[in-house]
């Protein structure tokens, strides 16, 4: 028999589509709810069954033993908006269990549960969801690699859209006797209008709605074949959820800590096998790994969780949560014993990352995003980076943690092992400085930054080391960055050892690129004569040679970046002393 059952509710229902206040297009006829199974009469002028004050009550036949119940209902009538009470009666359910023979006649037994607005029953559109009752469509992943329209652009940040009524919540009612027989269910109702859509009988030993968070899973392709291709794994979950897949690195954990690129990241496995999913979900749930629009093999969650490794013909599934304790993580100054700015990374052996609370153990999927993937982590390679100012706290697997700290060059980086035991709620790591160039006479900076908020440029140029950070706010077509940025001076960190001064990126296509310096008042415009640079059907209005007239009257200093890229002007602008410096940044072989 399957775990779950659904009832024909047919013989009962007395009113249709046109009872419904709200969402009239609501799904009819056999549906699955967060992946359990409901029959809802599919006569779109008699599929429910409807109460309201005038109402007297029906039994609905259930005659199965079972662990419990689920309904699909909703209220039609809500007045919480305009300062109704919470929790009105709005039926009595009343479940009879068949008992065994008492001096020679049946007995049973009576289970009266009191259904309230906004606890076990509620509107669709007011007055908020139920306590505990969950709309009929639980949470769900945003498409990966595609969007349906641009103002979701935002929205697939967050990975996830929350659960949501389609047309029903779901409330579950628990048998305390699952050896007994249900009988019938009756329901008394109390006065509000409401209706019952569907019923569904539960068979399985669980909770029919997930109530343990996520855990991590390993999935491995045990086909050469399905694991050498380009990464492209998708999973799915029909009673519960999973993140996205992400890979896991190839080098293992003893070559990850000795590597000699210690706090500088590691190489992207771009393959498909190792790999990463976090899941959350019933044991009944069956979990479908997919490469591409191939189904690599599908797996019992309770069967994993059990297990602990599930294998298949072409994969093997394997439990890697090992629990977890919230960390509160100090890195110190080895030489003055203080909190020092940095960026940290911490891994499970792995290779699964558990970043510091407020940062990403992915930004943004590692979609290579432009504009959008700005403030306070760093990605390189197959590693986030989260930068910190000595303090974070956060989530940490209990037993083996890999940390990855670094704090630019002239600190050495520190990559090791540590153990987090049980009940573990402190760890101190130490960061050594081996140079001090500062005490030399020597200052570090960034000559052109893009995108962070002034006060993100601290933080990251604090987690690095650098003195200097010069932000440049610039065009980009029709798009303007960091306008609310410039204010015509420094700003300088309260111990006075970190400056941001905001100036500019002024360019044109084709004569070039400039940065200004030390600018008291904006050159405008930043860009001209069209795109890539300037917006769409723009004219030649300046000269790169004015720009730095104007950053010079100012008391600025005049950059090229970009060297050895061969623009237009700069040729010009260095042979009349317009130039102050050069940025040698190369991205492309000519640029």
């Amino acid at each position: 028999m399957p775990d779950y059952q659904p009832l024909d509710l047919s013989s009962l229902c007395n009113a249709g589509l046109d009872v419904l206040d709200e969402k009239p297009n609501t799904p009819i006829g056999d549906q699955l709810c967060r992946g359990l199974p409901f029959r809802v009469n599919d006569d779109p002028a008699n599929c429910f069954i409807a109460f309201d004050e005038a109402s007297g009550g029906v039994t609905i036949p259930v005659n199965s033993r079972a662990t419990g119940l689920i309904l699909a209902h909703r209220l039609l009538k809500s007045d919480l908006m305009e300062g109704g009470p919470l929790g009105i009666p709005v039926a009595e359910y009343v479940f009879r269990l068949k008992g065994g023979l008492a001096g020679g006649k049946e007995s049973g037994e009576e289970i009266r549960v009191p259904i309230r607005e906004r606890f076990e029953i509620g509107h669709i559109s007011l007055g908020g969801k139920p306590f505990i009752a969950l709309p009929d469509r639980g949470q769900v992943k945003m498409r990966r690699y595609a969007g349906d329209n641009w103002g979701d652009s935002g929205k697939r940040q967050t990975e996830v859209t929350g659960d949501y009524s389609r047309g029903y919540y779901l409330w579950a009612w628990r048998n305390p006797h699952p050896d007994r027989e249900i009988e019938s269910l009756e329901v008394i109702p109390a006065g509000p209008p409401f209706i019952i859509a569907g019923l569904t009988v539960s068979q399985a030993n669980e909770h029919p709605f997930v109530r343990q968070g996520k855990r991590e899973a390993r999935l491995t392709l045990t086909d050469p074949d399905d694991a050498e291709k380009p990464f492209d794994l998708r999973v799915d979950v029909d009673r519960g959820i999973a993140s996205y897949v992400h890979p896991l690195p190839e080098a293992s954990a003893d070559d990850f800590v000795g590597d000699d690129f210690a706090g500088w990241g590691e190489t992207q496995n771009p393959k498909s096998s190792p790999a990463y999913v976090e899941v959350a979900a019933i044991p009944s749930a069956t979990v479908t790994v997919k490469q591409g629009e191939d189904t690599v093999g599908e797996v019992k969650w309770g069967d994993v969780e059990q297990k602990k490794v599930v294998e298949t013909p072409r994969m093997r599934v394997e439990l890697l949560d090992r629990g977890r304790n919230w960390v509160n993580v100090t890195v110190l100054d080895d030489d003055t014993g203080r909190p020092v700015p940095c960026r940290v990374h911490f891994r499970s052996p792995e290779g699964i990352p558990y970043q510091p609370y407020g940062h990403h153990n992915q930004v943004n999927s590692n979609l290579d995003t432009w504009h959008i993937d700005i403030g306070g982590d760093l990605r390189l390679g197959q590693i986030t980076y989260a930068y910190i100012d000595g303090k974070c706290q956060g989530w940490l697997p209990r037993g083996e943690v890999i940390v990855d700290v670094a704090r630019g060059f002239e600190y050495e980086p520190l990559r090791t092992r540590v153990k987090i035991e049980p009940g573990q709620q402190e760890l101190t790591l130490r960061l050594k400085r081996w140079v001090n160039m500062n005490a030399q006479g020597w200052y570090s900076g960034d000559s052109h930054v893009h995108f962070l908020s002034t006060q993100g440029s601290h933080t990251e140029s604090q987690g690095e080391d650098l003195n200097i950070v010069n932000l440049l706010p610039s065009q980009w077509g029709n798009l303007f960055t960091n306008t609310e940025d410039f204010t015509g001076r420094p700003s300088v960190s309260q111990d006075g050892n970190n400056i941001v001064y905001v100036g500019q990126e002024n360019r044109q296509h084709f004569l070039g690129h400039l940065i200004l310096w030390g600018l008291k008042k904006p050159v405008m415009p930043w860009c001209t004569d069209g795109p890539g640079e300037a917006e769409l059907g723009g004219t030649l209005e300046i000269t790169m040679s004015d720009w730095a007239d104007q950053c010079h009257a100012q008391g600025g200093s005049v950059i090229i970046p970009h060297l050895p890229n061969p623009n237009g002007e700069p040729a010009a602008l260095i042979a009349t002393g317009r130039v102050d410096g050069v940025e040698m940044l190369r991205h492309q072989p000519f640029n």
